[in-house]
């Protein structure tokens, strides 16, 4: 007796125990059912690259903002959203948010809310104090100018008159040595050389100290007449000098009143921007008048607004300037606990989720804005909708795949038990599956959803073919319900053990993968097949011996027509062992021909990860009239993506540029410049409406702060050597200066060690939302390489690079997991077919037909123009886990046949009468349960159920319409010696006993 027919016999003759057993498992299991935590959070499908490295690296030292805040943008649409009207309108919004507790709570304590209304407001309430800032940084400036010149003009007379000095020293020298000389000629002289106006008064005094020095009778007399000589003659010179430059120290005296005049009316300034309340702002705008209002909206609004500039709040199309605008922009900052509430594709907390939600609601019933309407654009808003649409997407296609399930058992088992039975393991295999994702602590994401649909298709896969070949065997043998469906776990049993193991191969496969939610989705499809296997090849049977026992022991025939063995269904069937027998290398000539059309297409699949992949359409109109709790929710978010792509500057599209090393070096200052320039002029990165690029980097910073601040702008300029605008010496004083006069600013992109090193400095620059995640990485990786060298490393990074890296992995998944798939289930039939059947080469017949619906469907992928994401990313493993169960029951029922006939004609009709009618069956509920993915909220489940649902057709039809050509030919020229004459007819019953014993006994004679 072989191991399975042992395994059988026990699981039929305690079939009791074997159901304590397995419904102990089963509670057991359960229990950690309740322990799953749900994820959207895209972050999660990150691997650990180089760039994602830096990423941590840039969060981990440079300040990239407040601590544990975060942005949402709230944009408002309208005819024209920049009228006095509307920016009231907007400024009451921003007091609704205030006075809600749910959205008062998140808000940050500085600022939480600013917009183009609070700038013109502020620009009007603050438009005194900012006059006489500029009237005062006017004086302070002609002032300085006053001072630099005549300093200048004092240092120049300073050195004329000392000049002058030195020449009449020099003439009274030679007029001591020589006693003849003429006083008159050395004074000419003098006086010829002398930039200074020398005349008679001059010559005078000078005449006298000659006089002097004549008759000197000691050293004393000699200074004296020297003095007389040189300073005497140019004392009034001297004196003039002397009150220039009094009046000099006390225009300094002035300017330094002025600089701290100027410093007091900024921080005044300063205080009342960040301290004037909404109500404030209110009263402010609607007190102005037309004109007033058109000014401070020109002012906030012009090319030269500097800190009160409302470009960054308008569309990307908007012309500074001008008073009308289709859409502008309010950013509401929201306080967060435990820091990152909203990272880029990150989960958002429970009250910043709440917080957005009430926004929008807000928003859609309190504003006016003359027709204007309101979207909420932010993490919490963006996560919920994808949540939602998980949890939508389950209560739409749950119900609908058992629906189609049970509709499908309906046919293939036309009685209400064996349905009843089906569901009961279907439950079971859930709350295994379910509950090993509890234990291990495994997330539910968005591709868990497709796992209960897997799971329902592949369970009632295992049902059907147990239960069709134990009515088979009760149908043709008569025999009792334990000794029937003994038989039917002995004959079924190996092929379904190496369907799991195929299976099972195909999603482990998925480990392979960087992409960590893939790799789960690998071990939990892995782990829910074998729970199917153990389910539906221990409990189910079990159960089913003791309920039809008890039933026809009180008088119930529970006899049943297997799927597939009546006249319509067999006709059907037949067509691939017919063509097999009249043409079998023309029908693989067609496949062949057919999957070299696929390979090409394969070829030309595209790779999708983007963030629009995970957010839902707003669902189809039928779905509004589902009851509830099936009816799903509105979703705008999509669309509201896309507007915000186009249109203005996401808060997270931003790419970074980390550059390490010597960042000090004057190189590198001129490479970042470049940088800056290439950057300026690229189709990804974003343009403000002032025709500038959106970038942050060390220079831009050093330049906002020089043009802000005297002392740095004296640091900077100091620096530049040459004229050209950038500093070339000095860099670390320059960067010591920065961090001393605006150090929030300067931590933002420089990297200043403990130690006082520079090592580091970054450039944010911010991308275009509708730009193909792919040309944004090769102009981020262009400038990077462009930065690189003289002593520094540059990376692109930042989480639309993260993002197109997990897009090129997916890739890379696709091709490893199914060159893994294929070697690993090749190497396994082979040497499963070698030491079972004593023949390796079925192994590949087996698999064959599999390689080629591999090939079919991504050529069908291609045509429907369904990319590989991260659900269809696994297609290709799956289709040869899935797959190859169809190509195995199938040879394996032959090769049954095969040895019990003798006849290739005979073993044909029975397997595809036989198994194939199994297969059929299971491939309709698959398809079905499949299937209904297509009405999925995701997109990416419509996709992965529509192109999933057509791998099993293909590999059906592989099966029964290839695979017996195949089988043909393997049997023609390396299979046994068996006949095959047409008309040999075998009265035989069918190998409903997996032929076992009556193998045995052909070995054992042989």
């Amino acid at each position: 007796m072989s191991r399975a027919e042992r395994l059988s016999d026990a699981i039929v003759a305690h079939s009791r125990v074997v159901i304590a057993l397995m419904l102990v498992l089963t509670l057991v299991a359960g229990a950690g059912a309740g322990a799953i935590e749900q994820s959207s959070s895209l972050d999660q499908f990150q691997s650990d690259t180089e760039q994602a490295q830096k990423l941590t690296y840039i969060e981990e030292n440079f300040s990239t903002g407040p601590d544990n805040t975060s942005t949402a943008q709230l944009i408002v649409r309208g005819d024209n959203t920049i009228t006095q009207e509307s920016l009231v309108e907007m400024l009451r919004l921003q007091q609704s948010f205030r006075e809600n507790e749910t959205i008062d709570r998140t808000l940050a304590s500085d600022r939480p809310t600013v917009g183009v209304a609070n700038l013109v407001a502020m620009s009007a309430s603050i438009g005194e104090q900012q006059r006489e800032l500029q009237a005062t940084a006017a004086e302070f400036e002609r002032v300085n100018a006053s001072v630099r010149q005549e300093r200048t003009a004092l240092e120049e007379r300073s050195a004329e008159l000392n000049a002058t000095t030195a020449e009449l020293r020099g003439a009274l020298d030679t007029l001591r040595e020589d006693p003849s000389a003429s006083p008159r000629a050395q004074f000419d002289g003098v006086r010829a050389n002398s930039s200074v106006e020398l005349g008679d008064t001059h010559y005078s005094t000078f005449n006298e100290s000659v006089q002097l020095l004549r008759n000197a009778q000691n050293e004393s007399q000699i200074e004296e007449a020297y003095q007389l000589g040189t300073q005497g003659v140019l004392a009034t010179e001297y004196e003039d000098l002397q009150q220039r430059s009094d009046d000099l120290e006390a225009q300094g005296e002035r300017l330094e009143e002025l600089g701290a005049e100027l410093q007091t009316q900024q921080a005044a300034l300063e205080n009342a921007s960040s301290s004037s309340s909404v109500e404030d702002q209110i009263e402010t705008l609607e007190g102005m008048n037309a004109s007033e209002f058109e000014d401070a909206l020109g002012t906030v609004l012009s090319e030269d607004a500097d800190q009160m500039s409302g470009l960054a709040f308008m569309p990307t199309s908007y012309q500074a300037g001008s008073t009308e605008a289709n859409a502008t922009m309010l950013l509401v900052t929201h306080q967060t606990e435990g820091g990152g509430g909203q990272a880029q594709g990150g989960m958002a907390s429970d009250a910043l989720v709440d917080a957005q939600l009430t926004m929008q609601s807000i928003a859609n019933d309190e504003y006016g804005g003359g027709g204007s309407e309101v979207i909420v654009f932010g993490g919490g808003i963006m996560g919920e909708e994808i949540n939602n649409s998980m949890s939508d997407s389950l209560l739409i296609v749950g119900p609908l795949a058992l629906l189609f399930v049970v509709i499908a058992l309906i046919v293939a088992y036309r009685d209400v038990l064996d349905i009843l039975l089906g569901l009961f393991g279907i439950l079971v295999v859930l709350v295994w599956t379910f509950g090993f994702m509890g234990w291990t602590g495994i997330d539910f994401n968005q591709m868990f959803i497709a796992v209960p649909v897997l799971l329902i298709g592949l369970s009632i896969d295992y049902a059907i073919h147990i239960f069709m070949r134990h009515r088979e065997q009760r149908q043709t043998t008569g025999s009792g319900v334990r000794g029937s469906m003994r038989v039917a776990l002995a004959g079924v049993g190996v092929a379904l053990v190496w369907v799991t193991a195929t299976t099972a191969i195909g999603f482990l496969s998925n480990l392979t993968s960087p992409v960590p939610p893939i790799q789960d989705f690998g071990i939990v499809s892995a782990v829910g097949i074998t729970a199917a296997l153990l389910v539906f090849g221990i409990l189910i049977p079990a159960l089913k011996v003791e309920l039809d026992e008890f039933l026809e022991g009180r008088g119930v025939d529970r006899k049943k027509r297997a799927f597939g063995t009546d006249g319509g269904f067999s006709r059907v069937l037949s067509i691939g062992s017919t063509a097999a027998r009249k043409a079998p290398l023309v029908v693989v000539v067609l496949a062949l021909v057919l999957s070299a059309g696929g390979a090409y297409g394969a070829t030309q699949v595209d790779t999708s990860f983007d963030q629009e992949d995970f957010i839902a359409e707003d669902p189809p109109s039928w779905t509004k009239d589902l009851p509830e709790p099936f009816k799903p929710g509105d979703y705008s978010m999509k669309a509201n993506l896309e507007f915000v792509n186009d249109n203005f500057v996401r808060e997270d599209s931003q790419a970074q540029i980390l550059v390490e090393g010597d960042v000090t070096n004057p190189e590198t200052i001129r490479a970042l410049k470049t940088a800056e320039e290439d950057a300026a002029d690229s189709d990804v990165v974003v343009t403000l409406s002032g025709d500038e690029a959106d970038i942050q980097s060390p220079l831009r910073t050093m330049e906002q702060v020089a043009a802000q601040n005297e002392s740095f702008n004296a640091t900077y300029t100091a620096a530049d050597t040459d004229g050209d605008g950038l500093p070339d010496r000095n860099i670390e004083a320059v960067y010591d200066d920065l961090f001393d006069v605006a150090p929030d600013e300067a931590a933002g992109v420089i990297h200043r060690t403990d130690d006082g090193e520079y090592n580091a400095v970054r450039m944010v620059i911010s991308t275009s939302g509708s730009a193909p995640m792919s040309d944004v990485t090769t102009e981020m990786n262009a400038f990077a390489d462009g930065l690189s060298g003289n002593g520094v490393q540059a990376t692109a990074t930042g989480q639309t690079i993260l993002f197109d890296i997990v897009q090129e992995q997916l890739l890379d998944t696709v091709i490893e997991s199914l060159l893994i798939t294929l070697v690993a289930v090749f190497a396994f039939l082979m040497i499963t077919y070698r030491i079972t059947e004593g023949s390796a080469t079925l192994g590949i017949v087996t698999l064959l037909p599999v390689v080629f619906s591999v090939s079919w469907i991504l050529g069908t992928m291609y045509v429907l123009e369904i990319p590989f994401n991260i659900m269809t990313g696994m297609i290709t493993s799956l289709t040869v886990g899935l797959g190859v169960a169809y190509s195995i029951h199938v040879s394996e029922r032959y090769n049954l046949e095969l040895e019990r006939t003798g006849s290739v004609w005979e073993a044909m009709s029975r397997t595809v009468t036989g198994t194939g009618g199994a297969l059929l069956g299971s491939a309709a509920t698959t398809v079905g349960g499949f299937g209904v993915l297509a009405f999925a909220i995701l997109p990416p489940l419509q996709q992965f159920g529509i192109i999933t649902g057509m791998t099993i057709i293909y590999a059906f039809l592989a099966s029964v319409l290839v695979l017996p050509a195949l089988l043909v030919l393997w049997t023609r020229y390396l299979g046994p010696d068996v006949s095959f004459d047409v008309s040999t007819e075998r009265s035989t019953p069918a190998a409903s006993d997996g032929g076992r014993v009556e193998r045995q006994s052909r070995r054992e004679e042989e």
